[in-house]
């Protein structure tokens, strides 16, 4: 099992934030032709789908064959931004999105079709690929969704260094608010990744077709024209490759690539929810997403804090080969996840492929009389738990159930949360602070807010914030029969939760573990949850997980209770709990629980 310390190895990465992508850039030329004149009268800016290679190799593996569809193809925006706003008012409600116009000063919003967009992972059925092997036989036909804040890149040396855009589209199925967007200048990868799923095709050529479907061409104003890729399937083998200089990123890679495709916390082939990859004590508590570990289009939100690597980074294009060079030959970390992290910025490379830089604590315990001013403060609310599970102990407590269950905290602002830590010489516990700032960031106040303390046990190894959030089962009354052992914290921004929140930051800082929690002998930390980001907590570990093995059968209810003691200053405190209808089942030992859609949501 991976400690905490190890899965900080395996953290995710940023979405290119500047100039990177030379295989888009070179690729500019081919840029398809301007719109006929019917296309041409649709407000927005100009789209057009690229390749930035007209032939790929993809690997099919024969220990788990299956070909993922990553053909290279962008779609650039010219002439101003692809931007979108989708949001629910409620779980009651469905989602809706709307196409974001700037003109200048002059910004309008365009509704799409109602039903067109369900959920907050991408455009559905945008892509069209049909591939024919080298007799030019049809043998696969094939539409995917479409991100536009997957991995991307610019295609002109005059467009924005960075793209504003967040880095990925969330996948929690209690997702309120999400922005998507291609810069201007810039090229998204259109494939599908985190939401595709293989195919089978047997070694060989073929060549493959992509095209934007015609639905989505009438109304973004797409000339129709398709990409033509030359593909090349090889089969390749881990233990054939064992002995080979590639043998380690390989097996890596083709590990993160395979693992747990049946179900995974996002969404499966068709969009549709998919159960979720939470196994209780003994199976990984999120699934690597299936997608190539070097892919342009990987999903790098959702990581959660579980004793499990998160879903394969989403590099940049351009970085492929090269991280894969770099993976070869190296221990790297078994074989439970790629870690990209090892390509990292130098002299020359800033393109976003680095880890995530984590707020940077204070030097010194703040002085002067602590005071809560008068200004914006953060409003954690809680999301209703899921990824819900039953098992046994195992070998570790043996003749147990447990009911395990993935649970977020998150900041709809307006102001970030942002506590310290400070530990005295010899002391085992840090003393907590909130900090609090101005309109302009200044800090203006600070209050004190508890302790930290570290947590040695595997799996977690870091310093938690106590008292942030508590978990307990009610009965079918609303009354508490069991609450969870875990009650303390250390906070990253793993979920965008909702992006259209009042000063919602599309890119927050400490995403992953290793940015935000410290070490065994750091003497501060600094953790913060920043505005619209929420933190995700896999009931993986025994202790973690309500012990259900004397409840009697029946109905229950999940509570995550944020900020239960009211230690922490926020804006509202009556929003801080949030409930998941479950019904238990079975015997000893074989316990079951169904679990109800809630409202319109309809993910376990």
């Amino acid at each position: 099992m991976m400690t905490r310390s190890q899965q900080s190895r395996t953290s995710r990465l940023t979405r290119p934030s500047i100039a990177i992508a030379a295989a888009v850039a070179v690729t500019a030329g081919v840029v398809a032709a301007a719109p006929d004149a019917k296309t041409a009268a649709v407000a927005g800016p100009k789209l057009s789908l690229i390749a930035a290679s007209k032939s790929v190799t993809l690997d099919s593996w024969k220990e788990d064959p299956g070909v993922y569809l990553d053909l290279g193809t962008y779609l650039t925006s010219e002439k101003g931004t692809f931007e979108f706003k989708v949001t629910r008012k409620s779980y009651k409600d469905p989602v809706v999105a709307s196409q974001i116009i700037r003109n200048g000063k002059k910004t309008t919003a365009k509704a799409l079709p109602a039903g067109l967009v369900k959920d907050f992972s991408g455009l559905p059925d945008f892509m069209e690929v049909s591939v024919v092997d080298a007799a030019g036989k049809p043998v696969l036909k094939k539409t995917e969704s479409f991100c536009p804040n997957n991995a991307s890149g610019r295609v002109r040396p005059d467009a924005p260094a960075q793209s504003r855009y967040p880095q990925s589209c969330p996948v929690n199925p209690f997702t309120l608010g999400s922005v998507w967007g291609v810069e201007n200048g810039w090229a998204a990868n259109t494939y599908a990744g985190y939401y595709s799923a293989p195919v089978q095709l047997a070694a060989g050529t073929y060549t493959a077709k992509i095209s934007v479907t015609k639905k989505y061409r009438d109304l973004f104003g797409i000339a129709n024209k398709p990409q033509s890729v030359k593909v090349t399937v090889r089969e390749r083998s881990w233990e054939e490759e064992e002995g080979g200089s590639g043998g380690a990123a390989a097996k890596v890679a083709s590990s993160s690539l395979h693992a747990g495709h049946a179900g995974h916390a996002g969404h499966q082939a068709a969009a549709e929810p998919a159960p979720s990859g939470h196994a209780g004590h003994g199976a990984p508590a999120r699934t690597d997403a299936p997608a190539a570990a070097t892919t342009g289009a990987g999903a790098t939100f959702n990581v959660g804090h579980g004793p499990y690597p998160p879903a394969p980074p989403a590099l940049p294009w351009a970085l492929k080969k090269q991280a894969a060079e770099k993976q070869a030959g190296k221990d790297a970390f078994g074989a439970q996840g790629f870690s990209a992290a090892r390509v990292g910025d130098r002299a020359g490379q800033t393109d976003g492929s680095r880890q995530a830089p984590g707020a940077q604590p204070n030097a010194k315990r703040p002085t002067g009389k602590a005071a809560v001013p008068d200004v914006p403060k953060p409003d954690l609310r809680s999301l209703p738990a899921y990824g819900i599970t039953v098992s046994d102990g195992y070998e570790d407590v043996p003749g147990k159930d447990y009911l395990a269950f993935s649970a977020n905290v998150w900041n709809a602002g307006p102001a970030k949360l942002v506590v310290d830590g400070f530990r005295s010489p010899g002391k085992e516990l840090m003393d907590a602070y909130q900090y609090f700032y101005d309109a302009k960031g200044k800090q203006v106040g600070y209050t004190p807010t508890g302790t930290m303390e570290w947590d040695p046990r595997p799996g977690h190894e870091h310093w938690h914030f106590t008292d942030f959030a508590s978990y307990r089962l009610l009965k079918a009354d609303k009354k508490e029969t069991v609450r969870s052992g875990k009650e303390a914290f250390c906070l990253a921004n793993t979920d965008a939760v909702d992006y259209t929140v009042k000063n919602a930051n599309w890119h927050p800082g400490n995403t992953d573990l290793s940015t935000a929690c410290g070490q065994e002998n750091s003497i501060s930390v600094r953790e913060v949850l920043d505005v619209g980001s929420g933190d995700t907590y896999t009931q993986d570990l025994p202790g973690q997980s309500f012990d259900i093995t004397d409840l009697p059968n029946g109905t229950y209810y999940i509570q995550v209770l944020a900020n239960p003691e009211n230690r922490l200053k926020e804006t509202n405190h009556k929003n801080n709990s949030a409930l998941r209808k479950v019904v238990l089942g079975g015997k000893k030992g074989a316990r079951t629980v169904k679990v109800p859609a809630h409202h319109l949501v309809n993910a376990n």
